[in-house]
């Protein structure tokens, strides 16, 4: 049986620092923390490399005492706890004093401090945790600390770092939580020397969510406070027409502590109930403030996690206070169109105009050409001459106030010229005088009377060689056999109703049909989507998170048809998309795509993902009115049995025997 022996102190720390410093994200967080703890008002953050080569901190906070600085970095080591019952009333962001200890473990760490009205400042530099001395130095007031070469000694940590720009986004992400968590302190963000982030620091929310989040989606929230007891909820949600494709826009913060609960979020998304769109998720940005003995944040390691003691009254906090704000701001909001009164927006399943309203068109459109309003005096003299001789020897009396081309003569670009026109009926009476074979009735002439009496076609003097066409053997085309199903009609403008051939009633769900079509197309298609590059490229405006998430599988989305690059920020520049997809859906697909793939537990499992939602967003919407041909191409496919559920495993279609309909109107 093995020894047990107390491991070296070293070692003890590499482990420490494990569960301490998992990225250059979360040495960010742990010295942003401290330096909000030692009351700065101005913070500037900034990394090289995604944080892997450096980072430095700088705030003008209080600073440390130089006496003080190689304490600073022992382990258990902190100004925040004394004793035990300080654990029930933590209200400071750090508290543990393990960061300066796990971080400076696995890092070369250099910190430059000064305390206010001290007359200098001082310095210290550690490499594996290993302090050297401490030394005077001239500094201005509050504390830079510059921490280099993360996780040079521990390669078994390193080899599992994801791509800088992966990091970078990681740490974009955090400083946006951690500005709007504090309005009154400015934050500054520098990512490879280009400023990324700018708070003004003025301790008002909506600056901060305006730099922090953008101006799209700061320009549709709707504030909320209220307060249940002792439980205040203050901040913004977004309006109910502005759901988002994902959550990844839900942030809660407690006593100024961003955290994630599902608590809070299913408390926020039970306010929208009934006012946002099935697959919509609303955003906000919303604090929490509580007494601190009601909360216990000592749950997580990262502490992103919280414990309620009441957890009902702080459901009930949230909940009463988004609906009633919603409430309150319900009839500013203008109604869009009923989606019961589209007509199909994109018009790409089918064509929508049967061949008789085409035929019906294409009359009402024909023009009519009539050659005396537009022919020349001279072109005029010489048909009227030429008519007066042709009735003469017809013994027909003309009428000569105009004549009407039966066939207009026209180019393949549209109504010949008149001088065109004239020339070929010129050439059509000369052929009937010097007796060459013509075309009977191409003239007709246009009297009062002909709109009251069959037209009196004028017949020239000449009889008319008709020349006999040899026309192969006609074929007698076969009808198509019909189909053993009927349909009866829709529904809701989203259910197709149908009788098959032994007496069964279907209800069908369009959009689930469709989309199980898509879906199957997709999949099995040998070739990679067509896309549809875009005349002016779209700007979507997401998350950090899902901007870095979509832009690090930049190469998975290529084999689905989008063309996508980094805009700055969490901003997308989308050039292509596919075929098959709206461009107009563009932000809210690529936001339901983002979770897909932070879900997707497999590169398989994620690439089914992203079908089934490129497959949804190019299906026939519910609400839709559709044109019977595409309804029944949709029960063809379900009634052969190709098609039986949608790609989410719900059933497409319902089927009611007639047995079962007697029943109900107890007929059997």
């Amino acid at each position: 049986m093995p020894h047990i022996e107390q491991l070296a102190s070293h070692v003890a720390d590499l482990i420490a620092a494990g569960e301490v410093v998992e990225r250059p994200a979360s040495v960010v967080k742990e010295l942003v923390e401290n330096a909000i703890d030692a009351g700065a008002s101005a913070i500037v953050v900034e990394i090289q490399r995604g944080g892997m080569s450096l980072i430095r901190i700088t705030d003008n906070g209080c600073g440390i005492a130089p006496a003080e600085l190689p304490t600073a970095f022992l382990r258990h080591a902190t100004s925040k706890l004394r004793t035990e019952e300080d654990l029930s009333k933590i209200g400071t962001l750090g508290f543990r004093g393990e960061a300066l200890a796990a971080i400076s473990a696995v890092s070369r760490v250099d910190i430059l401090t000064k305390q206010p009205g001290s007359d200098v400042g001082a310095s210290l530099h550690l490499e594996g945790g290993v302090p050297a001395q401490v030394q005077e130095i001239g500094a201005p007031e509050g504390t830079t600390i510059r921490v280099q070469d993360l996780f040079y000694n521990t390669p078994a940590r390193l080899k599992f770092m994801k791509k800088d720009s992966a990091e970078t986004t990681a740490v974009a992400g955090l400083m946006q939580h951690l500005a709007l968590s504090h309005p009154d302190i400015s934050f500054k963000f520098i990512k490879d020397g280009v400023e990324s982030l700018h708070t003004p620091g003025d301790s008002r929310l909506d600056s901060a969510v305006y730099a922090a989040l953008g101006r799209d989606f700061a320009k549709g929230l709707v504030q909320v406070k209220g307060c249940g007891g002792d439980i205040a909820v203050e901040g913004f949600v977004t309006a109910p027409l502005n759901g988002r494709g994902s959550r990844s826009m839900q942030i809660f913060f407690v006593n100024g502590r961003f955290i994630k609960s599902q608590l809070l979020t299913a408390a926020l998304e039970e306010g929208y109930r009934n006012q946002i769109m099935k697959g919509k998720f609303p955003g906000c940005v919303l604090n929490i403030t509580l007494p601190v003995t009601q909360v216990d944040v000592n749950v997580h390691p990262a502490k992103t996690q919280v414990k309620f003691a009441r957890e009902r009254d702080v459901f009930d906090a949230v909940y009463h206070t988004v609906m009633d704000a919603l409430d309150a701001k319900g009839g500013a909001v203008s109604a869009p169109k009923r989606v019961e009164e589209q007509q199909n927006p994109r018009q790409d399943f089918f064509q929508t105009m049967d061949a008789k309203t085409y035929r019906e068109s294409g009359a009402q459109s024909k023009p009519q050409t009539v050659f005396h309003q537009t022919a020349k005096p001279a072109e005029k003299a010489v048909w009227n001459t030429e008519m007066r001789a042709a009735a003469k020897a017809a013994d027909v009396q003309p009428t000569l106030p105009r004549y009407e081309i039966k066939r207009p003569v026209a180019s393949a670009l549209g109504k010949a010229p008149a001088s065109v026109a004239a020339t070929s009926v010129k050439t059509e009476l000369l052929a009937v005088q010097e007796e060459r074979p013509a075309v009977r009735e191409v003239f007709a002439p246009v009297t009062e009377k002909a709109t009251k009496e069959p037209e009196k076609r004028f017949t020239p003097a000449i009889p008319v060689v008709q020349e006999r066409l040899d026309l192969p053997q006609q074929q007698t085309i076969q009808p198509p056999m019909e189909a053993p199903w009927r349909m009866a009609g829709e529904v809701l403008n989203t259910y197709i109703i149908c009788e098959d051939e032994h007496h069964n009633v279907w209800l069908i769900d369009k959009h689930a049909a469709h989309e199980r079509v898509n879906f199957d197309r997709m999949r099995s298609a040998k070739e990679p989507p067509m896309r549809q590059t875009l005349l002016q490229p779209i700007v979507a405006e997401l998350s950090r998170e899902d901007g870095g998430l979509l832009l690090e599988n930049q190469h998975l989305l290529s084999q689905f048809g989008f063309g996508i690059e980094d805009f700055g920020d969490s901003a997308v520049l989308v050039r292509e998309v596919p075929a098959d997809i709206d461009a107009a859906d563009t932000t809210a697909t690529l936001e339901e795509m983002a979770e897909k793939i932070r879900t997707g537990r497999s590169l398989e499992e994620r690439r089914e993902n992203l079908l089934h939602t490129m497959a949804c967003k190019a299906a026939i919407k519910g609400g839709w009115k559709s044109d019977p041909s595409e309804l029944k191409v949709l029960i063809e496919k379900v009634q052969s049995g190709e098609v039986r559920f949608c790609p989410h495993g719900r059933p497409v279609a319902v089927r009611l025997t007639k047995y079962e309909l007697e029943k109900m109107f107890k007929r059997a």
